[in-house]
């Protein structure tokens, strides 16, 4: 394990990456068991890194619990594997520091390898909740021990010096090419079935619905391919855009109102049945983090790829039950919406 760990961080800082911008700081209190037993305070900086893998930078304070005299002071990295809004994620990281582990005076110095899982839960579209359980080892004096946290996060947007590098335009087949997921339909009643169709007064006229103009769409998305995510954004002036901020920039572009917020959006046009191979290109795809409301939207592209913004900035996932990362949101896709055509 602790190869592993070693490994993964090592490849992960050893590479260079394309600029991106922070997108939150979190905060976790926690205990590490070992020796009696040390309470930990860390401070972080989250910023995605490349796909589903993000880094987070942070300091670190541990002392010993009770009465007994001891601390550590350091700083350390961690990279997190499939950390979306809400849900599990992997986590392993190295720290070091100077430490006194028996009196007052920092004499010692001290290493850390760390590896393990964490969960976080989204009450709001800025705030994380989430606990970590790690197994950690610390060079000064052979400690080993288990690691239990919880914190608190907030999210942010925001972009860099320069507009964001743009990544390759992936290729978009027409949707009947790929292959239906083999997994049981949803019962009528569950919260996975369709919106109910209704009537979409700014949307644009089913005549307008050809597929040139559902490409051109589908074009000017993928052309805001590494946008940072920002709350609120909604592309102007070379900001970021949040998931409904992108569909209305999309759409507005070639002549079509939208709605600003997901939830309207999620009543456009007419419901589409929850099938893979009924979905065209240019329709909107509907998503509900607890099974209620809509809390999420994006834009199918062709192919079983849709386009959207998240955490990590404007980014293609694939709709699909045996993607490790699709899997996740296919498991939250509630319907989806036709805006052009019948």
């Amino acid at each position: 394990m602790r190869a592993r760990a070693l490994a993964l961080v090592a490849l992960v800082t050893g590479t260079t990456a394309a600029p991106a911008t922070a997108q939150g700081v979190v905060g976790q209190i926690g205990r590490f068991y070992d020796d009696g037993g040390w309470t930990f305070y860390r401070v972080g900086l989250n910023r995605p890194f490349i796909g589903p893998v993000g880094l987070t930078y942070h300091g670190d304070y541990l002392s010993r619990a009770g009465d007994g005299e001891g601390s550590f002071i350091g700083a350390g990295i961690d990279v997190t594997a499939f950390r979306t809004a809400q849900g599990p994620y992997a986590v392993a990281g190295l720290g070091g520091g100077i430490a006194a582990p028996h009196a007052r005076s920092y004499s010692s110095f001290w290493g850390s390898w760390s590896a393990g899982a964490g969960y976080d839960l989204l009450p709001a579209p800025f705030l994380t909740f989430g606990a970590e359980v790690r197994w950690r080892e610390i060079s000064l004096d052979h400690r080993g021990g288990l690691e239990l946290a919880a914190g608190v996060g907030l999210r942010f947007g925001g972009r860099s010096g320069g507009k964001p590098a743009r990544m390759p335009e992936p290729s978009r087949p027409v949707a009947r090419e790929w292959p239906q997921p083999s997994v049981p339909a949803a019962p009528a009643s569950s919260a996975l079935s369709p919106l109910p169709s209704a009537p979409a007064p700014s949307a644009a006229p089913a005549s307008v619905g050809s597929a040139a103009l559902a490409d051109s769409v589908v074009e000017t998305a993928t052309e805001m391919m590494g946008r940072p995510y920002e709350y609120g954004g909604t592309g102007g002036d070379g900001e970021g855009f949040d998931c409904s901020g992108l569909i209305q920039y999309a759409y507005r572009r070639h002549g079509v109102t939208l709605p600003r917020r997901s939830t309207d959006q999620a009543l456009q046009g007419r419901g589409v049945t929850r099938d893979p191979v009924a979905l065209r290109a240019g329709d909107i795809l509907t998503f509900s983090s607890s099974g209620g409301p809509v809390t999420h939207v994006a834009l199918y592209i062709g192919n079983g790829q849709f386009i959207h913004s998240v955490t990590g900035g404007v980014q293609i996932s694939l709709l699909s039950p045996e993607d490790p990362y699709g899997r996740w949101w296919y498991q939250r896709w509630v319907g989806a919406r036709r805006i052009l055509g019948a």
